[in-house]
């Protein structure tokens, strides 16, 4: 969606480093849930983590310890450090921003649903 810019990703050997990185111009209220998910194929979509605009953050249980989202200067600018990486974590990356919570964007995910904004994504593989 062309509101959305996400770069970074690429290959990397497992225990190497990525960063993503992921704008929105979209949304100028203060009530924005920035959050990555993924996808590896023939698997149904993960949530990675997800930031909200005070700060707090939330992370899946498997990328705990090793993956750290933060805003940039805006609300609406999201990076996703990746470190040490793992095989199981080769997948397509994509942004979702979402309003006007963080409970909602993973209520979507859990229910299956679409959400309303997400980007073109990024591939990240990770080999052994």
């Amino acid at each position: 969606q062309g509101h959305l810019m996400e770069s970074g990703g690429g290959s990397v050997q497992s225990g190497g480093s990525l960063r993503l990185s992921c704008t929105t111009s979209k949304f100028t209220d203060s009530s924005i849930c920035m959050g990555w998910f993924r996808q590896a194929p023939g698997k149904e979509r993960e949530g990675v983590a997800t930031i909200y605009s005070d700060g707090t953050t939330t992370y899946e249980d498997s990328v705990k310890g090793r993956f750290t989202i933060s805003h940039g200067n805006t609300q609406r600018t999201a990076y996703l450090q990746m470190d040490n990486l793992k095989p199981e974590d080769t997948a397509m990356y994509y942004c979702a921003p979402e309003v006007p919570s963080c409970r909602e964007w993973w209520s979507l995910l859990r229910e299956r649903k679409n959400f309303r904004n997400w980007g073109r994504g990024t591939q990240v593989a990770v080999s052994s």
